[in-house]
């Protein structure tokens, strides 16, 4: 089963000087399943990198993704609709977050490596109680 992650999460680890880096470093080496970044986050992650590391944090993000090292994952109608439902249910999350449950609902996936615990800890998935935010 893959590992679900968010923004924030892949930010951190390629920031060495972002507080969730050695603890999303360590957590990501001991787990062993394949990364796989919603298609939604990508733009976040690689404007991040841009602005605060540069050009080259941006390239070897993109590296990585193009050598599989992080698998990306569409969204389909119906996940665009539950976005649209999630963002009308929770003024507190964006598209963007409302993406990372609609598609952690549809795979049926119960964790997610992420570093926002604001905005994940609000929303009930449909098919969990909660989502388990690792690290």
């Amino acid at each position: 089963m893959p590992l679900l992650v968010d923004t924030g999460i892949l930010y951190a680890l390629a920031d060495r000087t972002d507080a969730w880096h050695q603890k999303s470093r360590r957590y990501l080496q001991s787990a062993r399943e394949r990364l796989l970044a919603p298609v939604t986050i990508l733009p976040e992650v690689a404007y991040l990198l841009r602005e605060r590391i540069g050009a080259q944090a941006e390239q070897a993000f993109v590296e990585s993704i193009a050598a599989g090292e992080i698998a990306v994952e569409d969204l389909d109608h119906k996940d665009w609709q539950r976005v649209a439902a999630l963002m009308a249910a929770y003024d507190a999350i964006g598209m963007v977050d409302a993406s990372v449950i609609a598609i952690a609902e549809r795979l049926k996936l119960d964790t997610l490596a992420t570093t926002d615990r604001r905005h994940f800890t609000i929303v009930k998935p449909a098919h969990v109680e909660r989502l388990t935010l690792v690290p």
